[in-house]
């Protein structure tokens, strides 16, 4: 049975796809009809969601390749209280682009807390995440939107563990804990996600834009990845270019936050 939410964003879309009322009335609650809704979305403009927290280091670079990018952006710079120039540097930016905001947490609240502040400032008809520290190549970005600009998709999962893009040697504990995670996330929620964990994920912005979200830190991975499969949307994955770090290089997450996306799923699995 879909639920209130679920029916509420199909008769958004419906209605902004032109239908009558009692058309998108009778959409909104068939999962065959509701195919019909989705279709590629010319000229599309894109969000980007820039989480940051002390990447100073890495800011510059990233801002060069995100506005090389051939798409329509909208890109949000969340600094979530960060100690070193980051702020600063974010701020120059954006006084220089009209399509760059800054937007500041005063203190640091976690990558969920970024990631939702991002997500209610946004504005583009395509809404992706890219962090900061360049672990996620940029140069993917088109490829990573391309199903849901061409209508095949709501919603899509750039994968680190498919194989078929350079990435650098995983840290054998990560990758095993990605796995197991993205295993669970198979057996709670019947689905083939490869790389749950993975930070580059990409959403029709009407979709994501009407899930409330909870998490501050980083189970704001998993509860996007289960409040995605109890709806019926059409996920799509593809693998991705990964540039991973070290923790002697700046790399935050560690054993700890994969015990809380245990957690999270299981929570998110049977409650909203």
């Amino acid at each position: 049975m879909l639920s209130a939410l679920d029916v509420g964003y199909r008769l958004l879309v419906a209605a902004q796809q032109g239908f009558s009322r009692a058309e998108s009335q009778q959409i909104s609650r068939s999962p065959t009809m509701s195919r019909s809704l989705y279709t590629p979305i010319a000229d599309p403009l894109l969000t980007l969601i820039v989480p940051v927290y002390n990447e100073e280091n890495y800011l510059d670079e990233l801002m060069d390749r995100l506005l090389a990018l051939e798409v329509r952006t909208e890109i949000l710079l969340v600094d979530d209280g960060s100690k070193d120039a980051s702020a600063e540097i974010a701020q120059r930016w954006a006084q220089s682009r009209d399509n760059v905001q800054l937007i500041q947490h005063e203190v640091n609240q976690g990558k969920g807390a970024a990631v939702r502040t991002g997500i209610a400032a946004s504005t583009g008809d395509v809404v992706a995440i890219q962090d900061a520290d360049l672990e996620y190549d940029p140069a993917n970005v088109p490829q990573l939107i391309r199903p849901i600009v061409d209508g095949h998709a709501d919603v899509v999962y750039g994968s680190r563990l498919s194989g078929g893009e350079p990435q650098r040697v995983h840290l054998f504990w990560h990758m095993l804990g990605n796995r197991f995670l993205s295993l669970l996330t198979g057996v709670l929620f019947n689905t083939t996600i490869s790389d749950m964990e993975t930070g580059y994920k990409a959403f029709r912005g009407e979709l994501i834009r009407s899930i409330p979200l909870r998490s501050n830190d980083f189970r704001i991975e998993p509860e996007i990845t289960a409040k995605l499969c109890k709806r019926d949307l059409r996920i799509y994955e593809l693998p991705i270019a990964y540039y991973g770090r070290t923790f002697a290089e700046g790399k935050k997450i560690t054993w700890r936050d994969g015990f809380g996306a245990i957690g999270a799923l299981f929570r998110f699995r049977f409650s909203d």
